[in-house]
């Protein structure tokens, strides 16, 4: 179902600084397992079936891509699908969570955990606890990022792609940043715009990458995962008024407002060609408007 394919984007900053941007539109290789989500599921999924699991077992919050686009999957594939949820009072919000009411259609079972609890989520001891209430389950880490995870990753690349001088990537937990670094030539320069706050993340990338090709800018995080301002929505809806395609608001929507910043600010030379992934969840705007209205802040456009 991968319909793929890179976009050049026409924007007037762009041709006044003399910089060729294009999009990877890996939000359109499946509508519901979108873009990083379908590569970081592809092998783990395929590792669960040799291993003849038929439990898909998984972490995330209210309004997780990894949660959306596992519950999908596990049905499509054949999987039953457990989601460990942080935060014990989305319980009786499911019903007005478009995320977990979408999981829950798909046929994912919830188990809803306080955020005390949850940060225990990758200590043996507390995934012992979860066998025991739920039996023997294939575990996939939150926001998908394992070794089988960047193995997909770093597919993203082709070799058509060798001609870009940098790579732009949002980065999450490390995965899709760590495959891509993988996979770049030696001649680029992969940059990755983390959507949270802090600077742990270097060491979580490192744990599958051995180059030296990349860097972190950490100036565009809104003030950490999930949380935006105004003139964030203001470039999401603006960008898609000039080129057609809708950004999601925690991360590709920040890596292209800090990359169109740059650009703005001469950080590249003239005659560069950035190539930015599009890592999809845009099922995510649906409960960040929500969100919004509830602040009486403006809408992303839909």
């Amino acid at each position: 179902m991968i319909s793929i394919h890179n976009e050049k984007v026409l924007l007037s900053i762009c041709r006044e600084k003399d910089i060729e941007l294009v999009i990877k539109r890996e939000d359109l290789i499946h509508p519901f397992i979108s873009g990083n989500k379908y590569r970081k599921l592809k092998y783990n999924l395929s590792e669960a079936k040799n291993k003849g699991d038929d439990t898909i077992l998984t972490f995330g919050g209210a309004y997780s891509n990894h949660i959306a686009a596992t519950a999908y999957a596990a049905k499509e594939y054949g999987f039953k699908s457990v989601g460990v949820i942080r935060g014990e009072e989305l319980e009786k919000e499911v019903p007005d969570n478009p995320t977990l009411s979408f999981a829950k259609d798909c046929g994912m079972h919830f188990d809803f955990v306080s955020r005390t609890a949850y940060r225990n989520k990758n200590i043996p001891e507390f995934q012992a606890e979860l066998t025991a209430k739920f039996g023997k389950c294939y575990l996939v880490p939150e926001g998908g990022t394992n070794q089988l995870a960047v193995k997909g990753c770093e597919e993203i690349l082709t070799e058509e792609d060798a001609e870009f001088d940098y790579i732009g990537v949002s980065v999450g937990t490390g995965g899709t940043i760590s495959g891509i670094i993988n996979s770049a030539s030696p001649n680029q320069k992969v940059l990755g715009f983390p959507a949270l706050k802090g600077d742990f993340l270097k060491n979580e990338i490192l744990k599958f990458v051995h180059k030296e090709n990349w860097s972190l800018v950490t100036d565009y995080h809104f003030g950490g995962y999930a949380k935006v301002k105004p003139e964030l929505i203001e470039f999401i809806n603006e960008f898609k008024r000039e080129t057609k395609i809708p950004l999601d608001p925690v991360y590709t929507g920040k890596m292209l407002y800090g990359l169109v910043d740059m650009i703005k600010n001469d950080k590249f030379e003239p005659n560069t060609k950035i190539l930015v992934i599009h890592t999809g969840g845009l099922q995510g705007i649906a409960g960040m408007n929500q969100r919004l209205k509830q602040k009486k802040l403006p809408l992303i456009d839909v």
